[in-house]
């Protein structure tokens, strides 16, 4: 996505995200404390991570105006519609299997799946769930976006097994929760300064 549209996106949604960041991080204070669970940023860092992912998922699927297209069930039509490299090929392909990258990443991860046959089920089952939703709203279908999204979910699990594969190979004095912590909030502050100054 070009960055106009993600700050769009952000423009449009910020309110629900505040109020539900607020919500969701004091009563998982509060349960933290409570229960005497042990706090750790970067997994709480991940747990709000992919609740703002599926916000931003949710509205980019049901809000974002999509009038110029019509409904498509033949495989691969739109996908070869657009010619390599070309704005529409990045917008519609490239990006249909990033904004799924991050489900089959966060799921992967949650349940720390070793084998990908299951991040291929859940993916499939979310995305015909998001294109039907679609169909039915006013929107439109494209069993394209349904071979993407399933595509980019692999993607994320394939991350996510490179990770825990690297992870495994480090010395034991660099698996500690504060080294965790560190990695995750440089990458955060990483991300937002790259969106900024591109």
């Amino acid at each position: 996505m070009e960055k106009s549209t993600i700050i769009n996106i952000f423009m449009e949604v910020w309110p629900m995200m505040l109020i539900f960041c607020v919500v969701i991080i004091s009563l998982r204070i509060v349960f933290i404390l409570k229960t005497n669970h042990n706090f750790v940023v970067y997994k709480e860092l991940f747990y709000l991570s992919f609740l703002i992912y599926i916000m931003l998922l949710f509205h980019i699927v049901t809000f974002q105006d999509v009038t110029w297209s019509t409904s498509n069930f033949t495989p691969f039509k739109e996908i070869f519609r657009y010619t390599f490299g070309s704005r529409a090929f990045y917008k519609n392909v490239v990006g249909n299997m990033i904004m799924f990258m991050p489900y089959g990443f966060f799921v992967s991860y949650f349940i720390s799946l070793k084998k990908p046959y299951l991040i291929l089920l859940l993916s499939l089952i979310v995305s015909i769930t998001i294109e039907t939703t679609q169909l039915v709203i006013g929107r439109v279908f494209d069993i394209d976006d349904i071979f993407l999204n399933i595509l980019g979910a692999f993607i994320g699990y394939l991350i996510y097994r490179f990770l825990s594969e690297v992870i495994k190979k480090l010395p034991s004095f660099l698996k500690k929760d504060y080294i965790y912590n560190i990695i995750i909030i440089s990458v955060i502050i990483g991300i937002i300064t790259i969106f900024i100054v591109l």
